[in-house]
C-alpha cells in the first residue's frame, strides 16, 4: 500500500466512524459555517475550562473531506490546551495553503496529514478547512462569553 492510499484509508476511517461527533452541552461558544460552492455546513460547539479545550462537539453535513476533517480536528484539539490547539490549527491551516508542497508534520498534526494531497485542489480545501474555521469561530465566541482574551 502506498502513502496516497494509506492516507485515503485514514480519511475514510474518520468519515465513517467520526469521531466527537454529535452536540454536547456545556459550552461557552459556538459557530455554524456553510461552504457555499458545495453546501458542505457544520455546526460546532467548544467547551472550554481555563486554558484548556475541554470539548469539542459538531455535527455536519456533507463530503466525505469536510466530515473526516471535523473528526481529526475533534482528535488533535480536545483535552488540549488552548494554546497548543491554536497551533494545530495555524499548522493545518499551513498544510490546506501549501498547494501540495508540504507533507506536513506527523507529529503534531498526526492524522491530519492525510490531507497533505487535498491541498492540490483549491475547492478541495475548503472542504477540509470548514471545521477549523467554525472551531477557530466557536473559541472567539467561546472567550467573550467568559471574558477571556484569546484569540
Amino acid at each position: 500500500m502506498d502513502l496516497d492510499e494509506l492516507y485515503q484509508e485514514v480519511i475514510l476511517d474518520h468519515y465513517k466512524r467520526p469521531r466527537g461527533a454529535g452536540l454536547r452541552e456545556p459550552y461557552e461558544g459556538e459557530s455554524h459555517q456553510v461552504n457555499p460552492t458545495c453546501g458542505d455546513e457544520i455546526t460546532l460547539r467548544v467547551h472550554v475550562k481555563g486554558d484548556r479545550v475541554a470539548d469539542v462537539s459538531y455535527e455536519n453535513v456533507g463530503c466525505s473531506i469536510s466530515k473526516a476533517s471535523a473528526s481529526v480536528l475533534y482528535e488533535l484539539v480536545h483535552d488540549t490546551t488552548v494554546d497548543d490547539a491554536l497551533a494545530r490549527l495555524a499548522e493545518f491551516t499551513e498544510l490546506m495553503n501549501s498547494k501540495g508542497q508540504s507533507d506536513g508534520d506527523e507529529e503534531t498534526l498526526e492524522d491530519a496529514v492525510a490531507f497533505a494531497g487535498v491541498s492540490k485542489y483549491p475547492m478541495r480545501v475548503k472542504c477540509a478547512l470548514l471545521g477549523w474555521m467554525a472551531f477557530k469561530d466557536a473559541l472567539v465566541r467561546a472567550e467573550a462569553e467568559t471574558g477571556g482574551s484569546r484569540p
